[in-house]
C-alpha cells in the first residue's frame, strides 16, 4: 500500500509541466556548474606545467605572473630610449655644445652596442640548430640556475664576444650568449631577475656571463662583490690606440652621419688636446678603471687577456682562462683554425654544433683610414697609463 502511494506521488509531480521545467532546468545548473568546475581546475595547472619547464622548482600562478613581468620589463628596457654613461668623468671642462655633441655621439654608441647585441643573439640562434648531444640534457630541464661565478667584466671592442665563444666550448662551463647589462643598467631588477638570465648547471659546472662596460661603470664592483666577493672577473684588454679606433667604426656603421674621429678625438686639434670625455678615449685609460675594481677585489681574482694574443695564439690565452677558472684544459689548438678571409680564428666546432663557427658580420669591420699624426699623438697620450697598467698587473702587454 506505502509503495503504491509513493510510485502516484512521484507520477504526479513528475507530470506536472511546471514541475518537470524546474527540474529539467536543476539538472542543466548542475551540469554546467559541474563543467565550469573542470574547466578552471584544467586551466588553472597550465601556468604550472609551463613554468616548471622553465625555472625548475618553483612552480605555481604566482611565478608565471613574475616570469611574464620579468620579460615584459627586459624588452620594454631594450626598447626604450637609450640614456648616456654618467659612470665616466671628465678631468676636463668644455664648452656646453661639444658637451651635447659628446651626449648625442654617446647615445648612437648605447644604440650601436644594443643593436650588435641583437645582432649576436640573431647570429647565435641561426648557427646554433639543436643537435642530439650530452650537452643538450643539461638545457633541457636538468641542473639548477645559479648567480654567475665568473664574469668578463671588459672591455668594448677587446675581444670579449670571441672569448666568450670560445670558452663555451668547454663542458664544464655554461654562459648567457646576449649581455645582461644587469650590474649597469638593470640592476634595480634584482638578484633573481638576474639569475633567471643564466642557463642551468650541474654540480661542477661554472655559470658566466660578459657584459664589456662593467669594467668602466664606477657602480659595477660594488655591486658585483655585494652579491659575491669570491667572484672571478676577467678582463679582455687590446692596445687602446686600435681599440679607440674600433669602438668608433662600430658607431659609423650604425650612424654614417657622426663627426669624424679625428674631430671627436682632440678638443683642440692645434695644441693636441686630447678629449678625455669621449668615451672611445676614456675606456682606454685602463689604469684608471682598474683602480676602482682593486678597492673590492684583490689582484688574483682578476684575470687580464690579451686581445691580441687572443687572435694570434687563441690556444695558450684560453689555457691561461681554464687554470684561472681552476678548469681541465680541454680546449686546446685542436679546436681552431684561422680564417684568412676574417683575419681571426675561429672554431672548427662550436657549442652544441658539429659545424665551424665565426664570429658574425658585427666582428672584423674594417677600420676607416686614421691621419697617422693622429694615431700618434694618441700613443703618446697613452704611454704613462699604459705603463702604470703595466706595473699593476705584472705584464708587459707590448702596446708601446
Amino acid at each position: 500500500m506505502e509503495y503504491s502511494l509513493v510510485c502516484h506521488s512521484l507520477y504526479a509531480l513528475w507530470s506536472s509541466p511546471v514541475k518537470k521545467k524546474l527540474i529539467l532546468l536543476s539538472i542543466m545548473f548542475l551540469v554546467w556548474v559541474y563543467m565550469l568546475y573542470s574547466c578552471v581546475g584544467y586551466c588553472s595547472t597550465m601556468p604550472s606545467l609551463v613554468v616548471d619547464g622553465y625555472r625548475g622548482k618553483e612552480t605555481g600562478s604566482a611565478v608565471a605572473r613574475r616570469t611574464e613581468s620579468s620579460r615584459t620589463d627586459l624588452v620594454s628596457r631594450l626598447l626604450a630610449k637609450p640614456q648616456p654613461w654618467e659612470d665616466i668623468e671628465s678631468d676636463y671642462e668644455e664648452p656646453s655644445i661639444r658637451t651635447a655633441a659628446s651626449r648625442d655621439l654617446l647615445d648612437n654608441e648605447l644604440e650601436a652596442d644594443r643593436a650588435d647585441d641583437w645582432d649576436e643573439m640573431r647570429a647565435e640562434q641561426q648557427q646554433r640548430a639543436p643537435e642530439p648531444s650530452a650537452m643538450s640534457s643539461f638545457s633541457n630541464g636538468s641542473g639548477s640556475k645559479k648567480l654567475p661565478q665568473a664574469i668578463i667584466i671588459g672591455v668594448k671592442k677587446g675581444g670579449t664576444r670571441a672569448l666568450l665563444e670560445f670558452l663555451r666550448v668547454h663542458p664544464d662551463i655554461r654562459a648567457v650568449g646576449a649581455e645582461p647589462h644587469f650590474f649597469d643598467r638593470n640592476y634595480e631588477n634584482g638578484l633573481d631577475w638576474y639569475r633567471e638570465l643564466m642557463p642551468k648547471t650541474l654540480e661542477g659546472q661554472i655559470t658566466m656571463e660578459k657584459t664589456p662596460s662593467y669594467f668602466v661603470t664606477r657602480e659595477a664592483p660594488a655591486r658585483i662583490s655585494a652579491m659575491s666577493r669570491d667572484t672571478k672577473l676577467i678582463v679582455v684588454v687590446r692596445d687602446p690606440v686600435t681599440r679607440a679606433i674600433s669602438d668608433y667604426t662600430q658607431t659609423l656603421s650604425k650612424k654614417p652621419d657622426i663627426p669624424s674621429f679625428e674631430s671627436l678625438t682632440f678638443k683642440n686639434r692645434t695644441t693636441g688636446l686630447i678629449d678625455t670625455s669621449w668615451s672611445a678615449i676614456q675606456i682606454g685609460i685602463y689604469a684608471k678603471h682598474l683602480d676602482n675594481w682593486l678597492q673590492y677585489f684583490p689582484m688574483g681574482q682578476i684575470l687580464f687577456v690579451s686581445g691580441e694574443r687572443l687572435i694570434t695564439d687563441p690556444a695558450g690565452e684560453l689555457g691561461r682562462v681554464q687554470d684561472f677558472l681552476g678548469l681541465k684544459r680541454i680546449i686546446t689548438d685542436k679546436h681552431f683554425y684561422f680564417n684568412q678571409t676574417k683575419g681571426f680564428p675561429c672554431l672548427k666546432k662550436a657549442e652544441g654544433s658539429s659545424k665551424p663557427h665565426c664570429l658574425g658580420k658585427t666582428k672584423g669591420r674594417t677600420h676607416p683610414n686614421i691621419d697617422p699624426e693622429v694615431v700618434q699623438r694618441l700613443r703618446d697620450f697613452y704611454r704613462p697609463f699604459n705603463m702604470k697598467f703595466y706595473q699593476m698587473t705584472g705584464h708587459n702587454f707590448g702596446w708601446d
